[in-house]
């Protein structure tokens, strides 16, 4: 390792800490992961990651000193300085995350949340290459956000910019259901991947009549629903389409705030690919603001790499500033 430098990108979730080693071109020489031990609140996620990074260049024959950084992630509103507002999933509070790291390991650290992070690392080496001003949208168990303007995050002054799963889509008082922020008839209640289910099992019973390949599957899942669109069963092509039509008007109203270049689809549910892309735009060009309808539509491409990947953005962009 003695004639270049490089990052440890670091992506914290709830289960596992992915962890990778890049060059400052961006290339991923490794990767592995580590149980987040998320007991007696997380007090031993940080000193883990040190220990396995320290582990992994011991049996590397790595010089510390060819390290320039590493960039963490994790999965709660972290604002510009590093400080982490509580991470409900790790048991954590508020506290530096960046300086907490930095005094365990000597190493420069930089920190942000996840979902923006790896819309930064989907706007450096994935779907959103080319942009330099998208939305990163994840459709998992929720929806998550990711907002990169000018190629830089922009977390907002709580660092809560881009929460868009909990963008109030519909009336509290029509939505029976809680969200879990607490609120009712946000956005990620109908337009996540349980969303999508969620929609489905109140349009099957709302039109009982109706056959559909659901109603042969006891616990459906989204994937589920776009599997029997792409075969062609027809209520739930019907269904799809009210899932699309609440997405792609979503996706107009933060066009209308944020005039992105390009959304990018990630997470499960856009695993279903090109039919989501496609019929989410088409409800898109129908409720975008004139000047804001030619938006491109792209799919994520480097997966649950792409938080580490980002992590590593984010120390070379800090190294790029303070020069």
């Amino acid at each position: 390792m003695s004639n270049m430098k490089y990052i440890y990108g670091v992506d914290i979730g709830g289960t596992t800490v992915k962890i990778g080693l890049f060059t400052e071109e961006g290339t991923l020489i490794y990767d592995f992961e580590i149980k987040t031990r998320t007991e007696n609140n997380g007090e031993n996620i940080l000193s883990d990651i040190a220990e396995a990074i320290f582990f992994k260049m011991w049996k590397e024959d790595a010089d510390k000193n060819d390290i320039i950084g590493v960039g963490l992630t994790a999965p709660g509103p972290v604002l510009k300085d590093g400080t982490i507002n509580g991470a409900v999933n790790l048991g954590w509070g508020t506290f530096n995350l960046s300086e907490r790291f930095s005094e365990i390991t000597g190493f420069k650290t930089v920190s942000g949340n996840d979902a923006n992070v790896a819309a930064l690392g989907e706007m450096w080496k994935g779907g959103g290459m080319g942009y330099s001003d998208i939305m990163m949208v994840t459709f998992g168990t929720g929806v998550g956000g990711g907002l990169i303007l000018n190629g830089k995050i922009h977390t907002g002054a709580h660092g809560a910019a881009a929460e868009i799963g909990h963008i109030p889509f519909a009336e509290p008082e029509d939505e029976p259901e809680t969200c879990g922020c607490g609120k009712r008839g946000c956005l990620e209640q109908y337009a996540s991947a349980n969303g999508a289910v969620r929609v489905a099992k109140r349009y099957l019973n709302e039109h009982p009549d109706e056959e559909c390949g659901l109603r042969n599957i006891p616990e459906f899942t989204s994937k589920d629903i776009f599997d029997l669109v792409k075969a062609g069963d027809v209520t739930a092509c019907k269904i799809a389409e009210e899932v699309y039509r609440i997405i792609g008007r979503a996706m107009a109203m933060i066009s209308a705030v944020t005039d992105v270049e390009a959304f990018v689809f990630g997470g499960g549910m856009a695993k279903a690919g090109q039919i989501l892309i496609d019929g989410a735009k088409k409800y898109y060009l129908k409720y975008a603001f004139p000047a804001s309808r030619n938006t491109d539509f792209c799919l994520a491409t480097l997966g649950n790499k792409a938080g580490i990947y980002g992590a590593a953005k984010l120390v070379i962009d800090s190294n790029n500033s303070d020069k």
